[in-house]
């Protein structure tokens, strides 16, 4: 994945590289109303997404390249006392276990050679659960062959956000 050595690096040198949460991920969370979901958390960086989640009572999985963005996501968890796992992995390579209520593709998949990306989006696409979520920042560029693939995948979804650089998709029960 290109851009693996470049994060790496910068979250040596400083915490919250990549910032807050983008409000959309933020007011989704917000307005969530399940409890104690499972998530998951794609290419989660040093976990602004998965912490954030986690503060909401959720279960998070957070899954990145990055061991040093892994080992600062779950010390803050632990300082925090916040209900998250981690995970080194190769997007690319990393199998999705069981069903996930929500699954966050926060700017990854812009950096994954497009047969990568699309791999990636079938295989999670098999693991919300009904009535999930699948939420999606990326570049704008990305949108088409993304609402693609969903409208290509056997289970039916409904876009809950769909603007520039975000895809926000249900499964339908």
């Amino acid at each position: 994945m290109s851009g693996v050595g470049k994060y790496e690096s910068q979250y040596r040198e400083q915490r919250g590289v990549c910032g807050e949460p983008f409000p959309e991920i933020a007011s989704f969370f917000e307005s969530y109303d399940k409890q104690a979901a499972r998530i998951l958390d794609l290419g989660c960086g040093q976990g602004r997404d998965a912490l954030m989640a986690a503060r909401h009572g959720h279960s998070v999985l957070g899954v990145d390249s990055s061991k040093t963005g892994i080992r600062q996501m779950l010390e803050d968890a632990d300082a925090e006392g916040l209900s998250v796992e981690g995970v080194v992995a190769d997007l690319t390579k990393y199998k999705i276990e069981g069903s996930c209520d929500v699954i966050i593709l926060d700017r990854v998949l812009h950096m994954l050679e497009k047969d990568s990306r699309n791999a990636l989006l079938k295989q999670v696409l098999q693991h919300v659960s009904p009535s999930g979520f699948v939420l999606i920042a990326d570049m704008p560029s990305n949108k088409a062959a993304l609402r693609d693939t969903f409208s290509r995948d056997s289970r039916k979804w409904s876009a809950v956000l769909d603007k520039k650089g975000f895809l926000f998709m249900r499964r339908d029960s």
